[in-house]
């Protein structure tokens, strides 16, 4: 086409064709241009390399009378002063001179100003791995990249990821408790086991995990732990500078990789919705899996340059001192739970693991409860009512139960809470109380919450406790029947007799 540069994919086609045998006008044709442009192509003269390159302004700098006596010095002084800002200063000094749509011009000036006269960037090492030399744990949350439910409920959680930098091997856990010391080691323990071996070194992000919302000595004892585990595998233990995410490159461009994976098989899948955490996780722990086989051969070889593991687990729990007050209940990390009301007064000893409590008194493990986290921020609080533990007292006082500060966590479920709803509404107070209490005594010696909160929330009236109790919790009667022979009145004469002699 006149008056348009030929580029080098017209010059490829031209030649082309030319190579093919067509003429130099059918060539020319094909290529959109002249079969003169041809002919100097041939001669070497026309093509696209010989194009001077321009060196010249085709219109008048807008920045030349303000660029090096006002915007250089301030970029000297602060050299990470915004193309945007330095524009607004113009605007403001020199009112309709310079207008926005002339923005874009001097982000390039200032692009090329930072490039040749600039402070020196940062430049990054790649580094090369080597098979069973080391190992990378972080946490990362789902964000934007995808969203778990449980039964409509939206799951509140994060990923713990160790992986291999050598060989790529992944593993990945699922994680409710937030970003604790008793997660991470907890998920570590498992990633070794699944693993069968440790690598010669583990880095982590400076354990900031651990050390939230800790003291200087929390903060000393936390160190101190987690270099146990690490030397309990014989790893050595490592970390990146805090706030230098590039340090944890290994890792932490798998996150992405990681949950755009999870994105795109939640599509696949058709739901993001799953009937319980366990299945999430073991949904998660396939997908994983199935990434981990298509690094099969160097995770072959780098397993086999691993420490072998030692025959127990390393700790991976804290221990705390929980007094049982008098309302049957401990705290622990921020939450308050029931116990059995035997244990008041006790002192009891309490291992708090990623998902679980164990309760000691003394030396004997007395009791196991599962672990509940605090709702929201670091200051709130969180509770673990079983009223299982507290009803034989409460049967004995069902008054208590209306103004009790546990009444909506001694409820079980929702379908209790309706019920509670329902006998408040129909009943006088006094013997709503006693109803209520009443049937979560029948509940939990029947064992039968779920069967027994479906059967009520059914019934169009509201059952005698009687009646209850009969169906969900039979009890022996007290009246026995007393089978024996009855004599005839004769058999008593010798009796009578034996007596007047």
């Amino acid at each position: 086409m006149p008056g348009s540069w030929i580029n080098h994919a017209q010059g490829s086609l031209y030649m082309t064709s030319r190579f093919k045998g067509d003429s130099q006008e059918r060539a020319a044709s094909r290529s959109g241009f002249s079969e003169r442009s041809g002919r100097r192509i041939e001669k070497g003269e026309g093509g696209p390399e010989h194009r001077k390159p321009r060196r010249h302004r085709t219109r008048k700098d807008p920045f030349a009378s303000v660029w090096v006596p006002e915007l250089v010095p301030m970029l000297e002084a602060h050299p990470d002063l915004k193309p945007v800002t330095l524009l607004e200063y113009l605007q403001r000094q020199y009112p309709g001179q310079y207008p926005d749509s002339i923005r874009r011009t001097l982000e390039r000036r200032v692009k090329q100003w930072r490039a040749n006269y600039g402070p020196e960037k940062e430049v990054i090492f790649r580094q090369l791995h080597e098979p069973g030399l080391m190992g990378i744990s972080d946490f990362t949350e789902p964000k934007d990249s995808f969203h778990i439910t449980i039964r409509g409920k939206a799951l509140d959680h994060r990923l713990f990821h160790f992986r291999l930098p050598f060989s790529g091997w992944s593993f990945v856990r699922v994680i409710e408790s937030g970003e604790s010391f008793v997660a991470l080691t907890t998920s570590l323990n498992d990633a070794l086991q699944r693993l069968g071996g440790a690598p010669q070194t583990h880095r982590t992000d400076s354990l900031s995990a651990a050390y939230k919302n800790l003291s200087n000595d929390e903060k000393q004892d936390a160190t101190k732990r987690y270099q146990e585990f690490c030397e309990h595998y014989g790893m050595k233990p490592t970390r990146n500078n805090r706030g230098v995410s590039h340090e944890n490159g290994a890792i932490e461009s798998p996150h992405g990789h990681l949950k755009r994976r999870i994105g795109q098989e939640l599509m696949l899948r058709g739901s993001s919705d799953f009937d319980s955490v366990e299945s999430y996780s073991r949904w998660l722990d396939n997908l994983v899996s199935r990434l981990n086989r298509r690094h099969q051969d160097k995770i072959t070889e780098e397993r086999a340059t691993l420490i072998p593991l030692p025959p127990v687990r390393a700790v991976d729990y804290d221990e705390v001192v929980c007094p049982v007050s008098s309302t049957s209940t401990i705290i622990a990390k921020r939450v308050t739970y029931t116990v059995p009301s035997r244990l008041i007064g006790e002192s009891l000893r309490v291992r708090v693991y990623e998902r679980h409590l164990e309760l000691f008194l003394g030396n004997d493990k007395t009791y196991e409860l599962q672990r509940a986290f605090p709702s929201g921020g670091n200051n709130n609080r969180g509770r673990k009512i079983d009223f299982r533990h507290v009803i034989e007292s409460l049967v004995k006082k069902p008054q208590a139960f209306r103004h009790s500060v546990l009444r909506d966590d001694l409820l079980p479920n929702d379908q209790f809470r309706a019920i509670w709803k329902r006998v408040d509404a129909e009943m006088e107070a006094h013997f709503a109380c006693k109803f209520i209490v009443n049937v979560l005594y029948i509940a939990a010696k029947g064992d039968c919450v779920q069967a027994l909160g479906d059967w009520l929330l059914k019934q169009e009236n509201l059952p005698p406790l009687h009646l209850i109790q009969q169906r969900f919790y039979p009890t022996p009667s007290s009246h026995h029947q007393v089978s024996g022979k009855q004599h005839d009145v004769i058999d008593y004469d010798p009796l009578i007799k034996g007596g007047q002699s």
